[in-house]
């Protein structure tokens, strides 16, 4: 075996050194920096993740998109970080964000679907157009609200059935929410017969308004003629009650509008037909 000479290649490593320290230096410094960025961008991640659960449980988000969401800037904090240490130390950023764009578009559009139904829960939860609890119609869907997911809204309907919604035909569609204010108006059409009198006709109607206490009369009550139809004189009443009221105020002001129109007398018109019967003379 040849001996290695030991001391030639030491004194080839310092010459090397030597030539190199400055090199060497820059990049322990960089690599230095590129730790420090990585311990304060996992470190600003872990605050950002409590920051928005905390901000997200207090809007009494649901409790599966408030993760969610908290995970994703937390993650989209990381990934940056790294890219921001890999560029201190040498590494071409430009090719791993190309990878990085090429890979996020391969996936976008075989989720497609998936990442709009995301977006649409994004925007529901920032802006909040409805709530859990609350009765809501969108399109031709009703019902109360259970639980708002990441890519899809949850229904009870008045019938019983659980109506599971995309969260994109939510925002594409009309929201519609009655329980977010507080009072909501009862609106009834009363018909009655031409030969009815129109100023006994809205006393009738407003004495069955006044005994139902359930009515905000403070905030005014309408009674009035508002068409006159083919067959009947049509009179709108309107009036607010409080939102829980409002389905057991409508069935018993048109049972009482009806009770009150029998025991006065005052006919309400429905569909009729008049056959007229001619018996031909004789001989013809």
């Amino acid at each position: 075996m040849e001996n290695i000479d030991v001391s030639s290649q030491l004194s080839q490593f310092e010459v090397w050194l030597s030539a190199n320290k400055n090199l060497l230096i820059d990049y322990s410094i960089n690599l230095v920096i590129a730790f420090i960025i990585l311990l304060i961008g996992f470190f600003i991640a872990r605050i950002v993740h409590r920051l928005v659960m905390r901000v997200l449980n207090a809007r009494s988000v649901d409790k599966t998109v408030s993760q969610f969401v908290a995970s994703l800037a937390r993650y989209a904090i990381i990934v940056f970080t790294i890219i921001a240490a890999l560029s201190h130390v040498g590494v071409q950023t430009a090719s791993v964000i190309a990878v990085l764009g090429a890979a996020g578009l391969a996936v976008g559009l075989a989720l497609q679907g998936s990442l709009s139904n995301f977006a649409a829960g994004v925007i529901l939860v920032t802006f909040r157009p409805f709530r859990a609890g609350e009765f809501v119609t969108f399109g031709s869907v009703s019902g109360t609200v259970t639980s708002i997911h990441i890519f899809s809204t949850t229904l009870d309907t008045v019938d019983g059935k659980m109506v599971v919604v995309p969260n994109s035909k939510v925002i594409a569609s009309e929201i519609i929410n009655f329980s977010r204010d507080p009072n909501r108006r009862v609106d009834i059409t009363v018909g009655v017969g031409y030969e009815a009198d129109i100023d006994a006709v809205k006393r009738v109607l407003g004495e069955v308004v006044e005994k139902d206490s359930r009515i905000l009369t403070s905030l005014g009550v309408t009674i009035r003629l508002n068409e006159m139809a083919a067959s009947s004189l049509n009179f709108v009443v309107r009036v607010w009650v409080k939102n829980g009221d409002f389905a057991n105020v409508y069935f018993d002001l048109m049972e009482g509008f009806k009770r009150a129109l029998d025991a006065n007398q005052i006919s309400i018109p429905y569909p009729q037909m008049d056959v007229h019967v001619r018996t031909p003379a004789a001989g013809q």
